[in-house]
């Protein structure tokens, strides 16, 4: 006969450390698996040395035992991020900390913090343990679409503001509509010329400005490249997808991180904030659009979706047939990113499989 008990990390492991991160600080906790007591506390600075002085902190006070210490972290992805490195190397297991659930009438130190991240992992089942951001490939995934993000609110103000200044003075160039590239670069082109103080000052700032559009454009291309070589090692598999590009690609894999990190179809809904929510009433049923969850990933999925809908025949066959069951065009789309988002999921769960972690009872 199967048990069905589950196994949390107080059958696996001897200690858990709980770590409230901050910029200058870290807060850490050691508790005993067993009872939850408490083994000792102290607070480190997060300079290089001060990470070092932590990670030897926690194994002088927990015996060296690497196998039995599991560390939680808040914020993994952030603050944490560089201590979870180093811990890491030293061979012990980093996970992300429970979302704190504060009595009322408690109060609240980085020490108590620290204290409710360890022990609060105590109960927390093995299969349910959020391990920390997955390596140098994402770590890098999110570093370039970040930058891509900046570069084109970059490049969209420099466009904007020249339009501006081509609008406002007369400086030889046709403006009533949106400015074409060959036209930008005509204008980064122009020298110096004998002229009144203020035109010959629009039109230095406009060649600035021209020249700026001109950098981002290329920093732009670099981008792109950089990023179509990582997602095609790590997730080729999306790229076969209908209207899903390299940089739609990179969003997703920031968000998903891993195997294991989000554990359904459901949950990736949730993040994305395609997951319908019930909008009705009487005899009336219908859902509407969720406007939670991580833009930047519902938004990925707005431009697969739209490409879908331009590009797809599939997708426009079934654009019609829903047409014709009186569905309006935004209940259609929304249908459409929730079936992306379950389609993305699994063929993401299926082209990688969660590492197995040893279940052994101590």
């Amino acid at each position: 006969m199967v048990s069905s008990v589950t196994t949390i990390v107080a059958d696996v492991y001897r200690y858990v450390v709980g770590v409230d991160t901050h910029a200058a600080t870290h807060s850490y906790t050691i508790v005993a698996a067993a009872n939850g007591a408490l083994i000792d506390q102290a607070t480190f600075p997060t300079t290089a040395a001060g990470l070092r002085r932590a990670r030897d902190w926690i194994g002088r006070r927990t015996d060296g035992d690497l196998d039995g210490v599991l560390v939680a972290v808040e914020g993994t992805g952030s603050y944490g991020a560089v201590l979870g490195d180093v811990l890491e190397e030293a061979g012990y297991r980093i996970v992300e900390a429970p979302t704190p659930r504060r009595e009322r009438g408690r109060g609240k130190t980085d020490s108590l913090d620290a204290a409710l991240a360890a022990r609060s992992t105590l109960v927390v089942p093995l299969s349910m343990l959020r391990d920390r951001r997955a390596g140098q490939v994402h770590a890098a995934l999110q570093v370039l679409t970040v930058a891509r993000d900046q570069l084109n609110a970059d490049r969209l103000r420099c466009i904007n503001a020249l339009t501006a200044l081509a609008r406002s003075h007369d400086l030889g160039v046709d403006a009533r509509r949106a400015l074409t590239t060959p036209q930008i670069t005509t204008i980064a082109g122009w020298r110096q010329r004998e002229e009144p103080l203020g035109v010959a000052t629009a039109r230095a700032e406009a060649v600035r400005l021209a020249k700026r559009i001109l950098v981002c454009d290329d920093e732009l291309g670099d981008n792109r490249e950089q990023i179509t070589g990582l997602v095609t090692a790590q997730a080729p598999e999306l790229l076969d997808l209908p209207g899903v590009g390299a940089i739609t690609a990179a969003v997703i894999l920031t968000v998903w991180s891993h195997p294991g990190r989000i554990r359904s179809e459901a949950a990736f809904a949730q993040i994305a904030g395609t997951c319908p929510l019930p909008a009705s009433s009487g005899n009336t049923i219908r859902h509407r659009l969720n406007r939670g969850g991580d833009r930047r990933l519902n938004r990925a999925l707005n431009t697969i979706v739209l490409t879908r809908m331009r590009t797809d025949s599939d997708t426009c066959n079934y654009i019609q047939r829903r047409l014709g069951e009186g569905k309006t065009n935004r209940e259609i789309r929304r249908i459409l990113k929730r079936y992306t988002s379950r389609q993305i999921f699994r063929t993401l769960a299926a082209a990688h499989r969660p590492h197995e972690v040893a279940e052994s009872a101590v």
